[in-house]
């Protein structure tokens, strides 16, 4: 009790400046005193936000941080979907890849949170918690025995001056003895402790490289994981991408005629065969057939059963203009018309000529340099309304009436234009490249042709107008984004097909 109020005694007059305060520490340590409480605040705190930014729940096992870990629930999630949907579905086998690869990505996301817990967390706490903390401890002890020393000190001073002898000589009797051993042994403890605290802060100055990999470390740990997460990541695309290619069923409204015909393995598009060997059926004799707007959405409907390839026939065989609409729409969202950007210029020149033979020879040369898919497809199609005008006695629609209908839909120039810059080129110049190409289509395409190619419509001649059909499996659909038309740059809507027509007549 003695000991404790004499320390508070001195520490009171070290404070108001009447006794004499020992400094132990150097200078040198005094500023390494300073850094530790900044690097511990630092320290602290990177501990703190690192800690936060661990998905797992930390300390824990690797099998229990799966279970909790969002990656994991989310990999979980699709494969179970994919069972439901089943692999027979291109949703369910996207779903399955899916699923394996978030679970790939969770068990190396597990890995690294360990590694950076092991090597990064841990070590930042203890710096932070323990190690510092103890220096500054034991500072803390080494500050009370220099207050122990220098109050044995004081009270040997005043014992020596009470006992009336001069400052240079020891005080008599065993008082003075017993301060002046009091004042050694606390000199002595000091002496340890500042020796122990010396070897720790200038050990703490020495490991600032070793604290600095902590952060060379964490840069590094997670420079790997995303190495090996990219790895997995580049290990499934080639196999989602081939589940994609490899499914048969592909959207075709809107894509490139090219690309349509090579994933579906076809030589004509998907939805001319199947508009044209529906209406060789039903429409032959339809009035106004490509002229008559249809129900919109009729026309949607089977717009949408023909880009998933499952068609009922026999719906549709009650509403050819429903059937005639869809041709016009698949020909008219093409990203490029089926006679081609390419050769617009040389049509226009084509249908220029005065002289009928010279103009239909330059119309036949054009022809001549479409690319043989598109060449295949316009012979297919014109060879079809070349067998509709035969019936325009009954449906009224001349080679010149298709021409006006249908023209804007096979030809159009790639700039935009103004609707009536537009309509003086369709009646002017594209009815006289379509025109005579319908009326001499056996000249242009000789021989005859098969218009059910694929045997998945009924029979192409005109007598069987009650055939029974069966919906329409097909190797064509795309699971990617089916494009929207762009209205702004098509030559017309089906809406102005009328308005065309009446244009046309008046003008001559």
């Amino acid at each position: 009790m003695k000991k404790q109020f004499n320390r508070m005694r001195q520490l009171a007059n070290q404070t108001v400046g009447r006794a004499e305060k020992t400094e132990v520490l150097s200078e040198d340590l005094l500023q390494v005193e300073k850094r530790l409480e900044l690097v511990k605040q630092v320290s602290h705190s990177t501990h703190k936000k690192l800690t936060a930014c661990l998905q797992g729940q930390q300390g824990a096992e690797a099998d229990k941080r799966s279970k909790k870990l969002p990656l994991t629930t989310l990999a979980q999630c699709l494969v179970e979907g994919s069972a439901i949907l089943g692999d027979d579905t291109l949703l369910g086998k996207m779903l399955k890849l899916c699923g394996e690869a978030e679970d790939k990505l969770a068990q190396e996301l597990i890995h690294f949170e360990l590694q950076v817990e092991r090597d990064v967390i841990e070590p930042l706490f203890l710096l932070a918690e323990v190690e510092i903390p103890n220096i500054q401890k034991q500072r803390k002890h080494l500050a009370k025995l220099v207050l122990d020393m220098d109050s044995s000190r004081t009270r040997w001073q005043q014992t020596s001056k009470s006992s009336g002898l001069s400052s240079g000589l020891q005080p008599a009797g065993a008082k003075a003895d017993a301060l002046r051993e009091e004042m050694e042994e606390a000199a002595n403890r000091v002496e340890i402790c500042r020796d122990q605290l010396s070897a720790d802060m200038y050990s703490f100055v020495a490991k600032e490289i070793d604290y600095a990999n902590y952060f060379q470390t964490l840069i590094e740990v997670q420079a790997e994981y995303h190495r090996k997460s990219l790895a997995l990541l580049q290990a499934v695309l080639p196999q989602i991408k081939a589940q994609q290619e490899a499914w048969v069923e592909k959207p075709s409204f809107g894509k490139p005629l090219e690309e349509h015909l090579t994933i579906s393995g076809r030589e004509i598009a998907f939805p001319i065969e199947a508009c044209v060997t529906m209406l060789l059926e039903c429409g032959m004799q339809e009035e106004g057939l490509f002229r008559v707007a249809p129900s919109a959405s009729k026309l949607k409907k089977l717009k949408a059963a023909l880009d998933c390839c499952v068609v009922d026939v026999q719906e549709y065989s009650a509403d050819p203009h429903a059937i005639a609409g869809a041709l016009k729409s698949y020909l008219r969202e093409l990203p490029e018309p089926l006679m081609t950007f390419e050769l617009y210029d040389e049509w226009i020149q084509a249908s220029n000529i005065q002289e009928q033979d010279k103009r239909l020879q330059a119309l036949w040369n054009a022809c001549e340099k479409l690319p043989k898919a598109n060449h295949n497809n316009i012979r297919y199609l014109i060879k079809f309304l070349s067998k509709l005008s035969e019936y325009q006695d009954v449906n009224k629609m001349t080679p010149s009436n298709m021409a006006i209908v249908l023209g804007p839909n096979l030809l159009w120039p790639q700039a935009e234009g103004n609707i009536t810059e537009m309509m003086t080129t369709v009646s002017l110049q594209i009815v006289g490249i379509i025109e005579p190409i319908i009326q001499h289509a056996d000249w242009f395409f000789p021989g005859e042709i098969e218009f059910n190619i694929t045997g998945n419509y009924g029979s192409p001649v005109h007598v069987n107008h009650n055939a029974n059909y069966s919906s329409m499996p097909s190797p064509d659909m795309d699971p990617a984004d089916r494009r929207q038309p762009e209205q702004a740059r098509r030559p017309l809507s089906v809406a102005t097909d009328n308005m065309m027509l009446e244009f046309y007549k008046k003008d001559g």
